[in-house]
């Protein structure tokens, strides 16, 4: 597993983030809190509080490199 920081902080953001991770298979989750949603859920994503970096727990090992340049947008440094 591997966990980043990301931002989706505009509506904008949501859409392109969630379209950009439904290309893989893997699983993934936002954890906000003690909240764990499903980051493929567009209002799942909107249940929590986007004005703070979220943490992207990625559940995959073996495609990390792709998933990671495709998110390079979201993700804070």
């Amino acid at each position: 597993m591997t966990s980043v920081q990301i931002s989706l902080n505009s509506i904008d953001k949501v859409k392109a983030f969630v379209n950009s991770i439904a290309a893989f298979k893997s699983d993934f989750d936002l954890v906000s809190g003690r909240y764990v949603i499903d980051a493929k859920s567009i209002m799942g994503i909107f249940s929590l509080d986007l004005s703070k970096p979220i943490t992207l727990n990625i559940q995959s090992e073996e495609d990390i490199d792709e998933i990671l340049a495709k998110l390079e947008p979201f993700i804070v440094k």
